[in-house]
């Protein structure tokens, strides 16, 4: 059930510990990726829209076949 103050919907604007969350990444993570922020008042916020742009963007495992990723370079891959 639903709290008092919890909307119905995901808002469009994030602060940093939503955004991360969203993305599945720490906040030093999303700090890291450099995606812009839109301001609102004195707030910094990101938008839902650009990190879905930012995930969807992002490789599928498998997809290029012969590459292999930054994690498995670590573990020698």
């Amino acid at each position: 059930m639903m709290g008092k103050h919890e909307p119905a919907f995901a808002p469009r604007l994030l602060p940093a510990p939503e955004a991360a969350h969203y993305l599945g990444i720490s906040e030093t993570t999303l700090r890291g990726l450099g995606l812009p922020r839109r301001m609102l008042g004195g707030k910094r916020l990101y938008d839902r829209l650009t990190l879905d742009e930012y995930a969807s963007g992002l490789p599928v495992d498998g997809e290029n076949g012969n590459e292999a990723t930054e994690c498995d370079r670590a573990f020698g891959l």
